[in-house]
């Protein structure tokens, strides 16, 4: 642990506002929609390692906590973004030296031949260190049908260093529950050393379609009213599509959509464009998707 204790507050309120740590609880609710179960658990480890402070201030017993994690849900539902706020608590309450996030893959970690995997996943320690390792898809580390594969010697190394350097570095590892949970029986060693898990639920299509309100609202545009609509009508039928990705899938649909949009406005070169014009999606910008193509085709 890291910060001064001699410093410290002795009330609650006290650590909370010399570590403005509420102030990321306070951003992490505005950023996120929804999410309650895993906003509720973020605030339960913050207020675990507010009164471990507090007990190390009056000398009572307090052993360092195990802070490695494991988030499992599926793309898009805010791993990252809340891995990135974890990483702020756990620096503003001196848990952590620097607070900075490095998010990696297996690529990141595991070599392609023998001699290789081990200066990779080193290096890659050295830049987290003081921080946090978020490792996406984590079970990919884990091949154990190829017995040329190198992914265990990154596990070997990972699990030296979250023992012993877990004063120094926090590790979370994130990707599918079911993948995730046979990830963990297949390393004792690593589920022994994970403290916390937090399971990211879906959003529900109400959320979605606030995710969409907020994220154009960042790029400086809007829905027409009947886009709106619209777009809560391609939920609907993307929701019930394969390899559906959650926010990331409602980032890419408006992607698309102001595609279409710049295709509307590009081929009428000679007239003047309104604010309005550029700024709002209409819900022909919505309807123009495959999805409601292929909905029509089957209904017909």
């Amino acid at each position: 642990m890291n910060a001064p204790q001699e410093s410290l507050p002795t009330t609650v309120a006290g650590v909370l506002a010399d570590t403005q740590v509420e102030a990321v609880l306070d951003e992490l609710d505005r950023d996120l929609i929804g999410l309650v179960p895993v906003k509720t658990r973020v605030r339960d480890i913050a207020a675990l390692l507010v009164i471990d402070k507090l007990r190390e201030k009056l000398g009572l017993a307090a052993a360092a906590p195990s802070l490695h994690m494991s988030f499992t849900g599926n793309p898009g539902t805010g791993k990252t973004t809340v891995a990135m706020r974890m990483a702020q608590i756990l620096h503003r309450l001196g848990y952590v030296r620097k607070g900075h996030l490095v998010a990696v893959t297996r690529d990141d970690l595991v070599g392609q031949y023998i001699g290789h995997t081990a200066p990779k996943t080193k290096e890659v320690l050295k830049k987290a260190m003081g921080g946090v390792l978020f490792i996406d898809e984590a079970y990919y580390l884990y091949r154990p049908e190829n017995e040329r594969d190198y992914g265990q010697e990154a596990i070997e190394i990972l699990l030296q260093v979250m023992e012993n350097q877990r004063d120094d570095l926090v590790v979370i590892v994130a990707g599918y529950e079911d993948r995730m949970n046979t990830f963990f029986r297949s390393n004792p060693g690593l589920s022994s050393r994970i403290a916390h898990h937090l399971a990211f639920p879906d959003y529900q299509r109400d959320e979605l379609l606030q995710i969409g309100d907020r994220m154009l609202d960042g790029l400086g545009y809007t829905f027409a009213d009947d886009a709106r609509q619209a777009f809560d009508a391609y939920l609907e039928r993307r929701i019930a599509q394969p390899h559906f990705a959650n926010a990331r899938s409602v980032r890419n649909a408006l992607d698309r959509a102001r595609l279409r949009q710049a295709s509307r406005l590009f081929a009428d070169r000679d007239r003047v464009l309104t604010k309005e014009d550029l700024t709002v999606l209409t819900a022909a910008d919505i309807r123009a998707s495959r999805l409601f193509a292929y909905a029509a085709g089957a209904s017909s």
